[in-house]
């Protein structure tokens, strides 16, 4: 092994797609990133184009290749990680999408759900997946496709189509269609893959009508996936590391004991806990999912999932126009002395845990003639450390109560939202050197085959916290605060929830 020897990582998202190269401190030694449009054809959709995040991922890994390269280091192997439950099904012989990708926040399935539901399918389904019945995942949105684009239905019995989350559609290009696989944590967000006996299930196929034959082959995180294809680089090199994007943020977070927990405040929020060798079913409809599968041991996690959180603050600066960037927010929010009775909550896509309502909306409560944009600023700050805090509550009702959080991700970044989480959670938050946590997952995933970074515990013993942040908010004002939210919560629920 030479000491010039790094790893590439695909890290492909929600609103961007970039590339990072990290050699073996590790070390960030280039960066690229391009956003990309969000597509919005109905009330709750939400799409991407698979070729538009296709040109932007080559684009990108390309240039953080060619930057390091002539640094005189050398890409010896390639991870990545991705947006999960993002759904793409393409033909087989062209490659070419059948239909836009539709993404984890698109709610078009929720009436699906409902019948599902109605049917007692959800208990058959949680007790295999570990998952709830809900838009948010996979086979729904497959389902969907299968039905709305005219004769894929045939096409995918004739094994003439191909689905996977964008991992697999990536791998595909990566490797001129040489390649349909996947890893068990994408595969774990599907509704359709069996967490226990580690395999697509029968049953769950013929609950969502999809057909065996369009499904990836599942292989562990840091399995040799396939060689990229000549013509990208200038030479192959191998995809060894796979991981969706918050269990890889849970890697690079060194979350690897039982109990350990982070969470990523990306364009949704997503608090993952290492719950060891047993998947443990919640009582209070978080999530069990896998953490990570390596050398066939899998690895099992509880995780709750809040659908805006970074994209609440791009809809302030795309959608108000209040903030040019969101590092403004900071200052914003610092400024003023308390939150002056205004709450917002930001049910754009719906809510997640604990409340599972895809049919709720965003909506802010108590403006006043002097509210400004910094009041709408704080809110929306505030927002997010509540949704965690209803995270956390039901974790608690779990018999779980975490006494301090690893937190990563974009919003981190700001100090005045760390302290409001420490304070609203009344516990310790502890944000790491790198911020790039789930690039850095895929990193060691994908370098672990090749001895660039040693040993989980290794990995463990190195991780050390850029700063801390320790609530200063006494049990009465903490209280008022949640008090707040839950009431603003319960007006926007539907009627059968709230």
């Amino acid at each position: 092994m030479d000491s010039n020897e790094c790893v590439l990582v695909i890290d492909q998202g929600t609103t961007s797609s970039r590339a990072i190269v990290f050699d073996q401190g590790p070390k960030i030694i280039s960066v690229a990133q391009q956003e990309f449009q969000q597509e919005y054809p109905a009330d709750g959709w939400v799409e991407h184009d698979p070729e538009v995040i296709w040109d932007t991922v080559v684009s990108v890994a390309r240039q953080a290749f060619e930057e390091a390269e002539q640094q005189g280091y050398k890409i010896v192997a390639i991870g990545i990680s991705n947006q999960r439950e993002t759904t793409v099904v393409w033909d087989r012989e062209t490659g070419k999408p059948i239909y836009n990708a539709v993404t984890w926040q698109d709610r078009r399935t929720s009436v699906e759900c409902s019948d599902l539901r109605a049917q007692n399918m959800e208990p058959v389904i949680q007790a295999k997946t570990g998952l709830l019945l809900d838009p948010y995942f996979s086979a729904t949105k497959l389902s969907w496709i299968l039905d709305h684009v005219e004769g894929a239905r045939q096409k995918a019995d004739n094994h003439e189509l191909a689905f996977g989350t964008i991992d697999s559609f990536l791998l595909w290009r990566l490797t001129d269609g040489k390649v349909h696989r996947t890893d068990a944590t994408n595969a774990s967000r599907t509704s359709l893959y069996n967490i226990h006996l580690g395999r697509w299930d029968e049953e769950l196929l013929d609950i969502f009508r999809v057909p065996q034959a369009v499904l990836p082959e599942v292989l562990d995180c840091d399995a040799h996936f396939g060689e990229t294809s000549r013509d990208i680089f200038g030479r192959s090199i191998p995809i060894t590391g796979i991981a969706g994007d918050q269990q890889a943020a849970s890697i690079g977070q060194c979350c690897f004991n039982k109990g350990d927990i982070k969470s990523t405040y990306g364009t949704g929020c997503f608090v993952l806990m290492n719950s060891g060798e047993k998947a443990v079913q919640s009582n209070n409809r978080m999530l069990t999912t896998v953490a990570y599968q390596i050398d066939g041991k899998t690895t099992y996690a509880i995780e709750g999932s809040i659908f805006m959180a970074g994209a609440a603050l791009q809809w302030l600066r795309d959608g108000l126009g209040i903030i040019n960037s969101a590092s403004d927010t900071e200052n914003m929010a610092a400024s003023l002395d308390n939150n002056s009775g205004v709450y917002m909550v930001p049910a754009f896509t719906g809510l997640g845990v604990p409340y599972w309502e895809p049919d709720a909306r965003g909506a802010i409560f108590g403006l006043t003639r002097a509210t400004g944009p910094k009041e709408i600023v704080r809110a929306t700050l505030e927002s997010i450390g509540y949704q965690t805090a209803d995270l956390f509550a039901a974790l608690a009702r779990d018999g779980i109560s975490p006494k301090s959080l690893r937190v990563d991700g974009g919003m981190v970044a700001n100090n005045w939202f760390l302290q409001f989480l420490a304070n609203i959670l009344d516990i310790d938050v502890s944000r790491p050197g790198i911020l790039e946590t789930t690039a850095l997952g895929a990193a060691f995933l994908a370098g672990r085959k090749n001895g660039l970074y040693g040993s989980f515990e290794d990995l463990q013993k190195r991780w050390r916290p850029e700063a801390e942040f320790s609530p200063k908010l006494s049990k009465a004002d903490r209280e008022k605060l949640l008090l707040g939210w839950k009431d603003a919560v319960q007006r926007v629920l539907s009627p059968t929830t709230g």
